[in-house]
């Protein structure tokens, strides 16, 4: 085990509206090199979150993809660590990122983490199962996962693009599934999405725009086939 100060990695995170979820995310990051918070627009708090926990804030174009790719250019440190504004890491993350980081040869490899959500409820449980099914055999862990990388790594696979939507699969595609390690450590996250727009609904919908990417539909088009929804 390595022994923990301030981690040295830099955190980026996108937001949107996102005040309400973010202060936690941050606050359970601790002592880390650098914390990046790439906004699409908000007209929430987001900024005076982002601003109270030390993190930078910057604003880029709406969308996922554009916002995480600027966040990345601007981002000082080796190790990169993207994260959703409504994901919390469990406590022992920072263990679990510092023993890899230390590993030479995981330079060459990326990690995310294991999906919960914060949600007690028996379908929860059955999509937790799904997504860590998915990670496991066909190397697909989405954004909400996160996505640990050194910058090397994540030039050479040409980083994230700039999509308002499956940015986080086409770059863990480009990866691919040899070099990507699920963590033991959970990142969970917010149900409401799920609780509000019906589990079986938006699983469901989630699914098709991933068909519909496997299919070469544009991203633009599936974008707003997933805002339409």
């Amino acid at each position: 085990m390595v022994n923990i100060g301030t981690l040295d990695i830099s955190v980026v995170i996108p937001t949107l509206e996102a005040g309400a979820t973010l202060s936690e995310t941050l606050g359970m990051l601790g002592s880390v090199e650098e914390i990046v918070v790439v906004d699409g627009g908000s007209r929430d708090g987001t900024q005076d979150v982002a601003i109270r926990h030390g993190a930078r804030f910057v604003r880029a174009a709406k969308g996922r993809g554009y916002q995480l790719a600027a966040g990345a250019d601007l981002a000082r440190s080796e190790w990169l660590l993207f994260l959703h504004a409504d994901t919390h890491l469990e406590p022992g993350w920072k263990s679990a990122v510092t023993d890899f980081i230390a590993s030479p040869p995981n330079k060459e490899k990326a990690a995310a983490f294991s999906f919960t959500l914060d949600d007690m409820s028996p379908q929860a449980r059955r999509l937790e199962w799904i997504v860590a099914l998915r990670a496991r055999t066909l190397g697909l862990p989405y954004g909400d996962q996160g996505l640990l990388i050194h910058r090397d790594l994540y030039r050479a696979v040409g980083g994230y693009p700039s999509w308002e939507l499956m940015e986080d699969v086409d770059l863990v595609r480009r990866i691919g599934r040899k070099r990507l390690v699920i963590l033991p450590i959970a990142a969970n996250t917010s149900a409401f999405r799920w609780k509000q727009e019906g589990w079986f609904t938006r699983s469901a919908r989630n699914l098709f725009c991933l068909s519909l990417y496997y299919l070469h539909v544009p991203p633009r088009l599936i974008a707003r086939i997933y805002g339409s929804s």
